[in-house]
Order: C-alpha cells, then sequence, then structure tokens
C-alpha cells in the first residue's frame, strides 16, 4: 500500500514537469514570434517610412576642404604707381578623387589632349619610360621573367619586397629600346604631358593642367564637354606681371614649377598645395604671407563611393594685401639711366677689361627709406658674344668691395670716441715709412711734410692723418722713419668696432633676404691697420656706405633701410589704393658713441668735401643750387671677380657717398664702382653719377609737389607704371642690348 502511494506521488511530479516545459516553450515560441513581428515591423517601418531619409545617409557626404586660387596681393611705389600686377589667364585644372583609377585619369588625358594643345617640353626621358609601361603592360612584363627575379630575391633575402618590386621596376626601364619609345606618336607625348600633371596633384585638390597660353578656342571647347571630363574644370588663375624691371622686387614661381623643393615641407604645413606660386627670391620672397593673401575655401560633399555629388563655397577667399614700397619708381628709371651710361662710358676707355658693374643706393637718412636701388651689370651672350645689360639692384647688399677713402668720416669719429683726437686736432701729413714696409703718403704729398686738422683732412683725404690715428689707437703717439709698428693687442677690432657703429662691417637690417655683411679680412701684420683705416681692407656693401653715410646724415643714429613702407588692403574700385592696414615706422639700431659736437664738426668736414677751396669734389658739387656734404673714395685694390684668369691683378674701386640738403638731410646716397680701371688714376665718374642723380631728385621734387603728387594722402590715387613694358612671371630678368 505505501509502495503505490509513493509511485502514485512520483507519477504527479513528472507530469507537472512536463507541464511547466511544455509552458516554458509555448512562452519561449511565442516571444520568438514577438520579436519576429517586430523586426518585420520595424523593417518595413524603416524600408516604407524612413526608406528616402536612410539612403540619403547611407550616400554619406563626406566634406573635404579644397582650396583655389586667389590674386597676390598688387605692389606700388612710395607714390601709388603699379610695380607689380596680376593678368587674369584662363585655366585648366583637374581634382583627382580618392576613387579614381588610372585608367580613367588615361581616358580623360586623351580627351583632354583632343581638345587642347598641351606643350611637351616638361616631358622628361623617365615620364616616356612609366607611360610605355602604362601602354604596353604585357609586352612591359615579359622583359624581366619570374625566374630572374627568383633567382634575385634569393641572393638578397634581407631585401623587402617594396625594394625587390623597384628592382623589378628598374630593369623593366632599363630593357626598353629607344625604338619602342620612339612608337610614341606626337599625340601620345601630349596625352602624356597631360597625364603627368593631372598624377602630380593630391586627392580633391584641383592641380592646374594648362594655365600658359589658354587660346579662347581651347577654353570654350573644354567648357561645353566638362560633362564628360570627369574631375576637369576651366577657371581663372593670376599670373604675376611686373612693370619696373627691378630685381630686388623678386620673383614668383609658375604652377609648372610650383614650390621649391627646399620650402616644399614648409608651405605644405601652412595649407599651400604643391603648384602654387610663392615668392621666391627678394622682396616678393620676404612679404609671401601677405601678398599670398587667403584662398577661398570649398567643400565638396562625396558619395560613398569617392564621388562628388555637390560643392559648396564656404569661404569666399581673400585676395593677399596690397604693399606700398619705399621706392619713387621714376627716380629708380631715372638713376638706371644715369648709371648705366657712366658704366659703359667707363667701359669705353682703355684699362677697364675688370669693369663689369655699377651700384647706386638712395634712402632717407631719417626713416631708412630706400628712395632708389641701382645696380647694372654688363654680360655677354655665350652664342653670339653680344654685350648686353641686366639689372643687378640685389647686388647692393649681397656684394661688397673695399670702399677706399669713403670711409674716412667713421676713422675719425672713432678716433674722437677712442680719445687720441679731438675736433681740431692737428697732425703733420708727411709719407710714412715703417719698418719692413713700402712707404705709404696721402695722395696729394709724396714727399712734404705739414700740419692740417681733421677738417682739412676730410676735405682733401689724407691718408695719412687716418694712419696716425689708426697708430695712435695702437699705442703709438709718435712717428719716426722706419719705426716698428706695435699694436695694442685689441686695436684692430676697436676700430672695426667704432666703424661697426655705422653699419660697417655688419648686416644693415635691410627687408630683403640674402643680405651680406661683407669681408672682414684677417690681419697677418700689424701694417695691415693703416690699409683698414682708409678703407683699401674690409669691404662693404653698397647698402652699407649708405647706411654709413645717412647715420652721420642724421646726427649719429644708425636706421635700418627697408623696401617696405605701407600694407593696405586691396582697391575696391582700382582707382585708389585700398584701406591703410599698417605702416612700418622706423627703426633705429643704434646711436653712435660720439657727441652732437663731434658729428657736427665731421659733418662740416665733408660739407668743405664738396665746397671747400681744396675738395675733392667740388668740380662736381661746387655749383649745386641746394646745399650738400659727402665724400670721395678711391680704392687700390687685388683683383678677384668673376674673371678667374684675371686674379691678382691691380685695380681701382671708385667710391662716393654724400646727403643733401646739408642742413636738413632729405636723402643720403652711396655709389660704388669696383674694378674700374687698371690704371691708378683719379676717375670722376662716381662723382658725376652722384651730382646727376641728387639733381633729378630734387627736380622731381618739385615736380612733385607742383602736381600735387604726395605720400601722405589718405586716399592715394592709383598711377600708372613708368614704364610700359611688363616682365612676366616666366620670363628672365630684362637685358638691355647697348
Amino acid at each position: 500500500m505505501r509502495n503505490q502511494t509513493q509511485n502514485n506521488r512520483g507519477s504527479k511530479a513528472k507530469a507537472q514537469q512536463r507541464a511547466n516545459l511544455t509552458f516554458r516553450m509555448n512562452v519561449l515560441f511565442f516571444s520568438i514570434f514577438l520579436l519576429f513581428s517586430l523586426l518585420i515591423f520595424r523593417l518595413g517601418y524603416l524600408q516604407i517610412v524612413k526608406g528616402e531619409d536612410y539612403v540619403s545617409k547611407l550616400e554619406s557626404k563626406e566634406e573635404t576642404r579644397v582650396n583655389t586660387s586667389v590674386p597676390r596681393g598688387r605692389i606700388f611705389d612710395r607714390y601709388g604707381r603699379i610695380l607689380v600686377d596680376n593678368d587674369p589667364e584662363n585655366a585648366i585644372t583637374y581634382t583627382k578623387m580618392q576613387t579614381t583609377k588610372t585608367d580613367e585619369m588615361l581616358e580623360v588625358a586623351e580627351e583632354l589632349a583632343r581638345l587642347i594643345e598641351q606643350p611637351i617640353d616638361r616631358v622628361t626621358h623617365r615620364d616616356k619610360l612609366d607611360f610605355w609601361i602604362l601602354r604596353n603592360r604585357e609586352a612591359a612584363l615579359e622583359k624581366v621573367t619570374k625566374k630572374e627575379m627568383d633567382e634575385y630575391r634569393a641572393a638578397n633575402e634581407d631585401l623587402e619586397e617594396k625594394a625587390i618590386n623597384a628592382e623589378h621596376d628598374k630593369r623593366i626601364r632599363e630593357r626598353i629600346t629607344e625604338e619602342e619609345l620612339a612608337q610614341l606618336s606626337d599625340f601620345d607625348l601630349e596625352v602624356l604631358a597631360i597625364y603627368r600633371e593631372m598624377s602630380a596633384g593630391y586627392f580633391l585638390s584641383p592641380q592646374i593642367i594648362k594655365s600658359e597660353n589658354v587660346t579662347s578656342e581651347e577654353f570654350a571647347r573644354v567648357s561645353e564637354r566638362l560633362a564628360d571630363l570627369p574631375g576637369v574644370n576651366t577657371t581663372t588663375d593670376w599670373k604675376r606681371v611686373r612693370l619696373a624691371p627691378i630685381s630686388i622686387l623678386g620673383r614668383t614661381t609658375v604652377p609648372s614649377k610650383g614650390i621649391p623643393k627646399s620650402k616644399l615641407n614648409f608651405y605644405l604645413a601652412r595649407d599651400y598645395s604643391r603648384n602654387d606660386r610663392v615668392g621666391e627670391s627678394y622682396f616678393e620672397a620676404q612679404y609671401e604671407e601677405i601678398l599670398q593673401g587667403e584662398k577661398s575655401v570649398v567643400k565638396n560633399l562625396t558619395n560613398k563611393k569617392g564621388q562628388v555629388v555637390e560643392t559648396v563655397t564656404t569661404f569666399p577667399g581673400e585676395p593677399g594685401k596690397d604693399l606700398v614700397t619705399t621706392l619713387d619708381s621714376e627716380l629708380q628709371a631715372e638713376a638706371e639711366k644715369i648709371v648705366e651710361k657712366y658704366l659703359l662710358e667707363l667701359k669705353a676707355q682703355g684699362s677697364s677689361s675688370l669693369l663689369d658693374r655699377a651700384f647706386y643706393v638712395m634712402m632717407d637718412p631719417n626713416t631708412g627709406e630706400l628712395l632708389s636701388v641701382v645696380g647694372k651689370k654688363i654680360e655677354y651672350d655665350e652664342e653670339t658674344g653680344e654685350r648686353y645689360i641686366v639689372d643687378y639692384s640685389y647686388g647692393s647688399f649681397t656684394t661688397s668691395y673695399e670702399a677706399g677713402s669713403a670711409i674716412k668720416a667713421a676713422t675719425v669719429l672713432t678716433g674722437y670716441n677712442e680719445g687720441v683726437i679731438s675736433p681740431g686736432t692737428p697732425l703733420i701729413d708727411e709719407p710714412i715709412k715703417l719698418a719692413g714696409a713700402n712707404p705709404k703718403s696721402s695722395l696729394f704729398n709724396r714727399s712734404s711734410r705739414f700740419s692740417m686738422t681733421d677738417l682739412q683732412a676730410l676735405e682733401r683725404s689724407s691718408n695719412v692723418y687716418m694712419f696716425k690715428i689708426a697708430m695712435m689707437m695702437g699705442g703709438n703717439p709718435s712717428y719716426y722713419y722706419n719705426m716698428p709698428l706695435k699694436l695694442k693687442e685689441d686695436t684692430i677690432q676697436r676700430l672695426r668696432n667704432g666703424y661697426s657703429q655705422f653699419g660697417l662691417g655688419v648686416p644693415t637690417g635691410i627687408d630683403l633676404p640674402g643680405e651680406t655683411a661683407g669681408v672682414i679680412g684677417e690681419v697677418d701684420q700689424p701694417g695691415k691697420i693703416l690699409d683698414i683705416a682708409i678703407g683699401q681692407f674690409d669691404t662693404y656693401t653698397t647698402m652699407q656706405l649708405a647706411q654709413y653715410i645717412s647715420t652721420i646724415a642724421n646726427g649719429g643714429y644708425r636706421v635700418q633701410p627697408r623696401m617696405l613702407k605701407e600694407i593696405r588692403n586691396p582697391s575696391s574700385d582700382g582707382e585708389k589704393l585700398g584701406t591703410l592696414v599698417d605702416e612700418v615706422e622706423p627703426k633705429i639700431l643704434n646711436r653712435i658713441a660720439n657727441s652732437d659736437e663731434e658729428i657736427a664738426h665731421v659733418q662740416e668736414g665733408l660739407r668743405r668735401v664738396y665746397n671747400g677751396t681744396q675738395g675733392t669734389a667740388r668740380s662736381a658739387f661746387g655749383d649745386t643750387p641746394y646745399t650738400a656734404a659727402g665724400k670721395t673714395g678711391t680704392a687700390e685694390v687685388v683683383y678677384y671677380g668673376p674673371q678667374r684668369d684675371k686674379w691678382r691683378t691691380n685695380t681701382v674701386n671708385i667710391v662716393h657717398t654724400g646727403y643733401a640738403p646739408f642742413e636738413n638731410p632729405e636723402v643720403a646716397y652711396a655709389v660704388m664702382i669696383p674694378w674700374a680701371t687698371t690704371n691708378p688714376k683719379p676717375l670722376p665718374h662716381a662723382n658725376k653719377i652722384a651730382r646727376e642723380i641728387l639733381d633729378k631728385y630734387f627736380e622731381l621734387q618739385k615736380k612733385y609737389s607742383e602736381n600735387g603728387i604726395s605720400t601722405n594722402t589718405v586716399e592715394q590715387t592709383i598711377l600708372p607704371a613708368i614704364t610700359k613694358d611688363k616682365l612676366d612671371e616666366d620670363e628672365t630678368e630684362e637685358k638691355v642690348n647697348e
């Protein structure tokens, strides 16, 4: 009975378990049914109700910034005359997508080649090899067998696969024959020329295919076929045009050249494109960031396939700021004519085989503004031998020469500062004979002995007065015949330190790249200090000489010479300069360690050079209708110029420095004519250049005043260039045939 009861209880438990399991399974199946129902409902909702929205999202529009070209800032002279401008020109560009394939680019290149004439002069031999491989893939691969490369791989187990592939490609190129390359037709070469430009660009960055000499017919043909030329666009590019043949204005690169390799990373980090125009030299390079402007920015909206579906401009871009220089382009043009005239006149004389250049700089001694920077150089055509003249204005601060007696005012002022002489100190002018050295004397006194003051020494250009200043600085208070010259250890450095206060032997700080500080020669014997004291040892640039004489003219302040006067916004109407953004203030670098009385005393000595009865420039400046002062210079030097076969030839540099008006100087100037003659005789050409350009300056100032032309007007009118000549960015420097 008990066993039966237990069996009944077990059967009931099992039945209960089965019932629970069935219930659970039903709940599970029902839940799955509900989930599938919800899923089906959701899918139906997404497809029917939200389908279009999600299709739009599925296209996944991607925003990418793309830079486009804007005009560079224009460059003007101090009176608003245009010096450098932009000329619009038709351009054809290509923008490569992330998904663009080589075959697709080739197809576009072929279509473009049928529509435009593409120059092939930039196509290289390597380009032709690569293009032949591209067009003849199977034939190219057959040139190198698998067995050959397997053997190479086995012999070079340490090489990565990338290096092995490079070797494979190299062998293919080496085995392409000239006959095979000759199979490329003229049309193929045009396709190649286009394709190489297309390949050079970044993804989603417009690459200029052709912007030079795009005809209106080509522009129209391509514009009509844009729908059939994916990635191609027709637009406007801006060609840089120089309206004044002054090399210090600098140059820009052309799109075909792009950013120089040496500065590629620098500019790419600043959102430049590889084929952007950038300032390559001098003023254009110095103020690149201001002139370049801000490019317009568009967003290319692309779908998942990388195809551009919409282009939206997010920033219209701004042209570069306009720059007003300190130059007076009319004065510059006249000064160039005068320098060129006397350079050729000198060249026509005998003993001028080494002469090939001349320089002139005029600046405002109070502000450092450069009014005229002239350099002329004689060159010869290699093929015809014809002589011509090129602009060499940058040579005024990148090349240096001995300046001779022109620096004697600095020697006298250094003597004051060192305490070895004072204003009015008399010294004996006499031939100087030191032990173991040849005699030295003043040009006007080869044998006599007589006393002269510092003023007379400047007026007559006494060498001996300067020698004795240097000797006294070295601890030699008196001179006697054949005496040994012993100097204090720091004497030469103290003399050079004195000169550096005027800008001699140190950078002037000009706002142009490439300045040289001159050559400070190595002194191997004490007697060299005599040569240093009269400017016949260390070398100086014409710019340094202009800064030196400016320092004396303005009362002792060394002012930085500069070319930038103002930064302005682009003109809004093309008739007046844009609004003023910034005006450059004068920068005083130092004040010389001399009193006002000492400086005034030397100024009087320089006035006597022009107006004294024995002044060395009296013949050129004695009759001026204005007051002026200055110093002449002749340096007997040894030639180390470009004609290497004539090195060590004795020759002469002729120099002139000055300022005017004497009472209230407006301008200071320097003339340098290196290697003028191999005949050591006085030459008047530097004096004549200084006088004629100074006359022209005052003549122009009168004309400007009468015509209301000024640099002080708030709304300055844009004036036409002085000449109608144009020098395009892709042209070489102007050559002037005689």
